[in-house]
């Protein structure tokens, strides 16, 4: 275990040995958990943070290397949080205990597929069984016995954390008091199952994707895969506002195509090399420096599959047993998980007989709002956290109050 000091005062950061893992898909293996908890546990002010989809268990703090803390967070830019959760910020990590955990299947400490099989001395590659969204909950409850932590205060987390979240209040309702799903869904609509299946395509089409077996000094990965998949999603995490505002139309310059990610075409002389392309290229370079294509084809797969009624007859029997309070987060901006999608997760917590406020920001940033309006996002949670759905958040950008939904809003 590793403390560290000064601005990440009472951080550890430690990879948890949880044993055997039976998986849902029925298959076993030696799992190994990474994560990191923030501030000091009392016995009653755990929260859990739940990771989006390529994001690790780095949630807050100054930025760290592998070879720094062991974890396997080398190259991720920063931590995904820090406006959020940290020392008198919405969830203070001076009142609070924060567990943020790296899920099963990724590439950051957690074992996926890029991990050593004990069996082989070799990486699983495309042996590594299946992962869902309920094998994260389970191998996060199993961390939480691990390290002693009790009921927790609240869980929180945003776009399949949202998901993460969901699957908390469903399968340990007795363990949480109060859940904050954030710019998620109860399961993906075909729009985007069609866009991470064309993400997936792209990776296994990659020649050197190889069947999932391109670990080695000597072999090349499947990168124009894997940045071709980066690109859609991050198309998927913008709006038609924020895509505007941030490049139009604008040429990016014959000097920055030298520079792109992708090959140039013989067209290219007559045809300008736009800021759009030169961002999506760039980000595509940096990803696959530091993400894993296996990992992402198990974790698309696995926030593709979730759906929250599964094995029950609605959203609400799956809820029926929370009894304690949720906040729905949505985005206006947001066409990945939908306004409409979060007042139907409301609706399915007040028809449970849950306490339950929807919040709707205004924004244009798309999905990417909730990791990059810190100040939207932070006073509606922190409020919550400390006062439940009668409490009041109040941001520069809106003064509005938190609004409980009742049941009998929808003739329950």
């Amino acid at each position: 275990m590793t403390r560290t000091s000064n601005d990440d005062a009472n951080r550890t950061c430690d990879t948890a040995d949880l044993g055997e893992f039976e998986f849902e898909c029925g298959r076993s293996l030696p799992l190994e958990v990474a994560y990191e908890t923030y501030g000091e546990y009392d016995g009653n002010n755990a929260v859990l943070a739940c990771h989006a989809l390529t994001g690790s268990q780095h949630v807050t703090g100054t930025n760290r290397t592998a070879d720094e803390e062991g974890t396997g967070t080398d190259g991720q830019a920063a931590a995904w949080w820090s406006d959020v959760v940290g020392p008198g910020k919405a969830i203070d990590t001076r009142e609070y205990f924060v567990v943020c955990a790296n899920v099963p299947g990724s590439c950051y400490g957690t074992t996926g597929p890029a991990s050593i099989d004990p069996e082989t001395d070799e990486p699983y590659g495309t042996d590594f069984p299946p992962v869902t969204v309920g094998d994260w909950t389970r191998a996060q409850a199993r961390l939480l016995d691990r390290l002693g932590v009790g009921p927790l205060a609240g869980v929180v987390g945003g776009s399949v954390g949202g998901m993460n979240v969901l699957e908390w209040a469903k399968r340990y309702p007795e363990r949480v008091e109060r859940v904050i799903p954030v710019a998620t869904a109860a399961r993906l609509d075909p729009q985007l199952l069609a866009i991470d299946a064309i993400a997936r395509r792209a990776i296994t089409s990659d020649e050197h994707w190889n069947g999932g077996e391109y670990y080695g000094d000597d072999l090349p990965e499947p990168h124009e895969g894997l940045a071709i998949a980066r690109q859609l999603g991050h198309v998927c995490y913008l709006s038609k506002d924020s895509m505007g505002r941030k490049f139009g139309r604008r040429s990016a310059g014959r000097e920055a195509l030298a520079d792109a990610f992708a090959p140039d075409d013989p067209a290219s002389d007559f045809f300008p090399y736009r800021e759009v392309e030169s961002y999506l290229d760039y980000q595509a370079e940096t990803f696959v420096e530091r993400f894993d294509a296996n990992s992402y084809l198990y974790l698309t797969r696995a926030m593709d599959d979730y759906d929250l009624s599964a094995g029950y007859d609605s959203n609400a029997d799956a809820l029926a047993g929370f009894s304690g309070e949720a906040l729905v987060l949505s985005f206006t901006g947001d066409w990945h998980f939908t306004v409409e999608q979060g007042e139907r997760l409301a609706e399915a917590f007040a028809a449970a007989d849950a306490d339950v406020a929807h919040h709707v920001v205004e924004s244009d940033h798309g999905h990417d709002a909730f990791l990059v309006e810190p100040e939207q996002v932070g006073p509606p949670i922190r409020d919550f956290l400390a006062a439940g759905v009668k409490g009041r958040a109040v941001s520069d950008a809106d003064h509005r109050e938190l609004a409980p939904v009742h049941a009998s809003l929808f003739g329950n």
